[in-house]
């Protein structure tokens, strides 16, 4: 470990997984962290996720890899049905993990969240129920205002990290020339199984007409599901799990199912933003954006919380890397923005695939699909999975848990 990064000190806006993770990574690299939530309970709750072999990389990289594959569930395939449960696309997860050395591993996002957790010392402090309201800049350090359990409190530390989300408050108030967040024109209803689903299907998509429904198990044998679809902004159902057996009807098992299996009051029904306007940098001074607080995308890749992790690795490695903040900073901002884009630029595309609507448009993409050769399919998961972090040294004794 570099002695110059021993004594710094780092506050994190936000205790989610991209927050969480840039935690773990500073604090293997020597710093001092504090992370604010506002929730008053920290945790993730109502949906699972797939780590795709990139962010198992970027994991591994903060020593947690063995952890995440405990608690995770691998996928040895998964690819794309139609509606009426034909495939149109298969990927041999087998074959990936054999190309870059992990594969992809689904858990329920709270899992994950207490993986990261865990990871931190105890001396690593997480404040819940903590608002962070503005953050100032002197010559030495950024100053991080919030309201919390004991009243107002300003925190010094040499930098800050915006972690808060898509609606993040912090991004507004550091670039109030900023587009603000859109729209995406999607909602998403998500579930989990109550019990274990048997026969245990595969991760897979469905592509409808208009709509795209996921399914993916994790490793209790529960099954989590989502369903996104074209809708006019901010529409809500006195009874969303109705809401959603309706537009189910009909399609391929177990899809049906799943929904029958998941507890009415448990699903989530969330309009879908993003930063519509990228920004032009992901750093203020001593402050940095990360995650969808700096590049909220759409989600028709999987690859927005993979992202955030990713951004947490490659912070830690530049910060380690470079013993001046401001060219750490730097480098971390030209390193992340042009991948980000191009992630962003791909699930856009794919997005404008998945939500073909009509007849005529949704045979044409079921056709061109099927039509793919498998090798293509590889190929295009392989642009944005084969990805590796920068190293991060192993913590010296007492700088993790």
């Amino acid at each position: 470990m570099n002695s110059h990064a021993t004594a710094r000190s780092a506050v994190v806006v936000g205790g989610g997984i991209g927050g969480l993770a840039v935690a773990v990574g500073l604090r293997r690299i020597g710093w001092r962290v504090t992370v604010l939530e506002r929730k008053a309970v920290g945790g993730e709750v109502g949906a699972g996720i797939a780590l795709m072999s990139n962010a198992m990389r970027a994991l591994e990289s903060l020593g947690l890899g063995p952890a995440v594959k405990a608690g995770g569930r691998p996928q040895l395939s998964t690819g794309v049905r139609d509606g009426e449960g034909r495939w149109l696309s298969q990927v041999d997860g087998t074959a990936l993990e054999a190309k870059l050395g992990t594969g992809i591993y689904s858990l329920h996002r709270a899992e994950l969240h207490d993986i990261l957790r865990g990871a931190l010392p105890v001396d690593c402090g997480v404040v819940t129920g903590a608002e962070v309201t503005d953050i100032t800049q002197d010559p030495n350090q950024a100053l991080v205002h919030y309201t919390g359990p004991g009243g107002t409190a300003t925190i010094g530390a040499d930098l800050a990290v915006v972690a808060d989300g898509v609606n993040s408050r912090i991004r507004a108030r550091l670039r109030p020339d900023a587009p603000a967040p859109v729209y995406s024109g999607s909602t998403v209803w998500r579930g989990v199984t109550t019990d274990a689903f048997l026969p245990t299907p595969d991760i897979a998509q469905t592509l409808h007409d208009g709509a795209e429904i996921g399914v993916m198990p994790i490793r209790d044998g529960r099954v989590c599901w989502h369903m996104v679809t074209k809708a006019k902004a901010g529409v809500r159902y006195d009874n969303e799990w109705a809401e959603v057996r309706r537009r189910l009807e009909g399609l391929h098992d177990p899809i049906p199912a799943l929904l029958e299996a998941t507890a009415p009051e448990a699903v989530l029904h969330h309009d879908i933003h993003i930063l519509g306007t990228p920004l032009d940098t992901y750093v203020a001074g001593r402050v940095a954006l990360l995650g969808d607080a700096a590049h909220a995308m759409p989600p028709h890749l999987g690859q927005g919380a993979c992202m955030a992790i990713e951004d947490a690795v490659v912070l830690a490695a530049c910060l380690h890397t470079h013993q001046n903040q401001a060219t750490a900073l730097a480098t971390y901002d030209n390193t992340r923005r042009p991948r980000v884009a191009a992630v962003t630029k791909a699930s856009h595309r794919m997005g404008r695939i998945q939500k073909a609507e009509g007849r005529l448009a949704v045979a044409m993409r079921n056709t061109a699909m099927r039509l793919t050769p498998p090798a293509v399919a590889m190929k295009a998961i392989l642009k944005f999975a084969d990805w590796t972090p920068p190293r991060i040294p192993l913590p010296d004794t007492g700088t993790t848990a």
